[in-house]
């Protein structure tokens, strides 16, 4: 009997499709269960996520750990701001500015999916982790995506959460001295608009990340499409989606991540590193593209994308 490995080619390709797939709404499981299968011979045993003593699953936490801390720097004055308005919320025990509230409706958006991966996660990755199923659902990715955009379309006039003020509202209306540049002040405005979402909104918004359990349904995907659902531009969909998927894709791989000390990560450590910074790489020039994409743009190329890719993969698989 074989015993599964992982190599540096393995570790490179599957970096770099888990950097780009896990933000691009196309799903980063599915891809991770697909791309081994069609390559076959030493790719499909190595890399398979229900072969015992396969060291897969345990490079793939590594990987999702890194495209979280892409998000992290990526965002990081985002974050600066939400953690800080967390700290002081708690400290004064109210809720007043968009700093503070966002955080909040962060943490509350997380929780079901957080709840349904501690419940969910291994049945729904070692029933369904397999080509049939994977193709299946990134069909059905596409087929959502292309829905939502229709539903959107089809509304006379999307809802606009309201902006909340900051604290200090000076600091950041108006004020490129405070700003800096207006990309800055872009982004601070977007979070003042997100955090105008009521809390059921942000709460549905949230929730929708437990159809990404499922592989070939994309977290980022399903998550902008129920923001747009709920009235929110693709830039501000796209950029709650990214803030949304920082704090579970941490969560989740600092919860595996100790596989990597046992039996599953042992000799791969090389590998592991490899991929693992070729996936944060590539996940922050993701991020870079699809923050700009979706200031003018829809989701409509990657909904096609998917039924296409889907519709091969069925074919494929179906017939051996």
């Amino acid at each position: 009997m074989v015993v599964p490995s992982l190599t540096y080619p393995e570790a490179v390709v599957i970096g770099l499709l888990q950097g780009v797939t896990e933000l691009f709404p196309v799903s980063s499981l599915g891809h991770s269960v697909l791309l081994p299968a069609v390559i076959g011979g030493s790719w499909a045993r190595d890399l398979n996520l229900g072969a015992d003593q396969s060291p897969y699953l345990a490079f793939l936490v590594a990987v999702h750990v890194a495209t979280a801390a892409a998000l992290v720097w990526f965002f990081r004055a985002d974050w600066v701001r939400i953690v800080r308005g967390l700290v002081t919320s708690v400290r004064d025990r109210r809720i007043i500015d968009a700093d503070q509230r966002l955080a909040w409706l962060l943490i509350v958006a997380t929780v079901p999916v957080g709840l349904a991966g501690l419940l969910l996660e291994h049945t729904v990755r070692t029933t369904l982790g397999k080509p049939l199923p994977a193709s299946l659902f990134l069909i059905i990715n596409g087929l959502l995506l292309a829905g939502v955009e229709r539903l959107r379309g089809r509304t006379a006039q999307p809802r606009t959460p309201v902006p909340v003020a900051l604290a200090e509202p000076g600091v950041y209306v108006g004020s490129t001295a405070q700003a800096g540049v207006s990309a800055a002040h872009g982004d601070v405005e977007s979070d003042r608009r997100l955090a105008g979402l009521g809390w059921r909104q942000a709460t549905v918004i949230g929730a929708a990340q437990i159809l990404a359990l499922l592989p070939g349904i994309s977290r980022s995907g399903v998550t902008m499409g129920a923001g747009l659902l709920r009235g929110l531009s693709h830039e501000d969909a796209a950029r709650f989606a990214f803030l949304l998927a920082t704090p579970v894709i941490a969560a989740a791989g600092v919860l595996k991540l100790p596989e990597l000390a046992g039996p599953a990560g042992r000799g791969v450590a090389g590998p592991v590193l490899v991929g693992s910074v070729v996936a944060g790489l590539a996940a922050y020039v993701s991020l870079r593209f699809l923050t700009r994409y979706f200031e003018t743009r829809t989701l409509n190329p990657f909904a096609v994308y998917c039924i296409v890719a889907g519709l091969a993969g069925f074919a494929w698989f179906g017939m051996n």
